[in-house]
């Protein structure tokens, strides 16, 4: 995998994490440092340790599964950009719930860190298939761009509301989907 496609699959994976800071962003009054840290750190931090995860499940299963493994990969890759772009032309708003706390505290910001980060956990999954993926640049890459993102979106939230919510949600599936095609694409002419 080069730099470039894992640049773009980072990217890809941190619009979920984008579109909830940028509704998060709603929720702060003022968006500073302190609170575009956090997201990030929450984020990106989630995103990097899933694909770690996925990566070492499925390097311990890799054996049982070569045979079909780009499958998997164009498979899961699908799954969830098709379930990316799903939520994004869906009709119901998220909601943005405040429980009296801090919108930043730990538990739901732990919550939310997780749910936008599963797809992530299939994602490594689909690197331990790959020949050519290294995973401490994989996961170096989707953590900082996430934590960039992710900053970024409570800001644009504060300022801008959710007018880039579904858009940003849209790229991050198309990304996916076309990133599990590229794969197939591969392994089809490399089985010629």
């Amino acid at each position: 995998m080069t730099i470039i496609e894992l640049f773009v699959l980072a990217v890809g994976l941190s619009m979920d994490a984008f579109a909830v800071s940028i509704c998060k962003g709603l929720s702060v009054k003022k968006a500073g440092a302190k609170e575009m840290c956090c997201a990030g750190a929450w984020f990106g931090g989630f995103q990097a340790l899933m694909p770690a995860i996925g990566y070492l499940l499925g390097s311990t299963f890799s054996r049982f599964i070569t045979n079909f493994d780009h499958w998997i990969a164009v498979g899961l890759l699908a799954f969830i950009g098709g379930n990316m772009l799903k939520e994004a032309f869906s009709k119901e708003e998220d909601e943005i719930k405040s429980d009296g706390k801090s919108p930043m505290n730990a538990k739901e910001m732990f919550l939310m860190a997780v749910a936008t980060s599963i797809d992530a956990l299939a994602v490594g999954i689909t690197f331990a298939l790959l020949p050519d993926v290294n995973i401490f640049a994989a996961v170096l890459f989707i953590g900082v761009i996430t934590f960039i993102f992710s900053a970024g979106g409570i800001k644009i939230g504060n300022v801008f509301g959710t007018k880039f919510k579904s858009k940003a949600e849209i790229a991050g599936g198309l990304i996916l989907i076309g990133i599990g095609l590229k794969i197939l694409i591969e392994h089809l002419i490399e089985k010629k």
